[in-house]
């Protein structure tokens, strides 16, 4: 007797290469952040953080050095800005400015103009963070992010914070086994978390006032090198999820898998990160970290509008 398998076949979809790091970019070794993240290995960059902003230049970071790039409409790579920091999401505000979740200097924006970088929060409560991650924009210019640090399942004490447009800083989780990926459904009911250790997509229903009630698991994950990475939402409440070591998944509504974006590279085990782009919002640009590998795919929906570009 066969068992009833309640999922359609899942629609495979191959990235190719999009651009990759010019060779004057890499500079393999080792370094504060790579030691702890990377059990000592040396490393050329760990590529995160893909944001579009209105001009068309994709932008991303490079965390172990502290690096923001940009690559322009006409294919050429341009260091933004270096510092003493270890950049991880990147996105942009209505206003212009990236802003930015610093694992060692907080939640910090970055003047695209000038390269100036300016301490938005250094810390919470009087605290420090333990690590930011990743952050998404409401559409009234709230600030979701997650603080991940060194998390895990034998440490569960992960947060998600939220920066409302007005500098009220709320805590709406305290025990997420390293949270990552943050991202918001179209109707904005619903904040969802990649929270990577325990292979799980955390759905946290948000009440009128704002507060968070009957947090759930919305998809248990198993298998790749780690967990859920990068997560973002399409223009039809799909959701896709960075999968380290095995792609980026795509679920329905009702968070039943439909699409599987992948590399046939045998290197490219660290699809991290991604962001809509393209003139219809459909073609999807993903940060393989490690190679220094930017990939596309095309997609059949098209990405959700986001703040900075709205």
């Amino acid at each position: 007797m066969t068992m009833h398998n309640p999922f359609q076949p899942v629609e495979k979809i191959k990235a190719e290469v999009f651009m990759t790091m010019p060779a004057k970019f890499r500079k393999k070794s080792r370094t504060g952040w790579s030691d702890p993240n990377r059990q000592n290995a040396e490393v050329e960059c760990f590529l995160e953080g893909p944001s579009f902003d209105r001009e068309g230049n994709l932008w991303f970071v490079d965390i172990p050095f502290g690096r923001i790039f940009r690559i322009t409409p006409k294919g050429d790579w341009e260091l933004v800005t270096q510092y003493d920091g270890w950049p991880n999401g990147l996105k942009f505000h209505k206003d212009g400015r990236a802003f930015i979740c610093d694992y060692k200097m907080g939640l910090i924006a970055l003047d695209p103009k000038t390269g100036k970088i300016e301490t938005v929060l250094g810390s919470m409560y009087s605290e420090n963070f333990k690590g930011l991650n990743d952050l998404h924009f409401a559409s009234n210019g709230d600030l979701y992010f997650t603080d991940q640090g060194q998390t895990g399942i034998s440490d569960p004490t992960g947060r998600v914070f939220r920066l409302r447009e007005n500098g009220q800083l709320d805590r709406l989780a305290i025990n997420v086994p390293s949270p990552n990926g943050i991202t918001l459904n179209t109707q904005e009911k619903h904040v969802f978390v990649a929270a990577t250790r325990s292979q799980q997509i955390w759905r946290m229903p948000l009440m009128a006032d704002g507060s968070v009630s009957k947090t759930g698991v919305a998809i248990q994950l198993t298998g790749g090198v780690a967990g859920p990475d990068g997560i973002e939402m399409d223009s039809e409440n799909g959701l896709l999820v960075c999968h380290l070591g095995i792609g980026i998944w795509r679920f329905d509504n009702n968070m039943l898998p439909t699409h599987l974006i992948y590399s046939d590279n045998p290197h490219h085990h660290h699809l991290a990160n991604m962001c809509f782009g393209g003139a219809d919002g459909r073609d999807l640009y993903i940060t393989e970290s490690l190679s220094g590998d930017i990939l596309k795919a095309r997609l059949p929906v098209a990405g959700k509008k986001m703040f900075g570009l709205s």
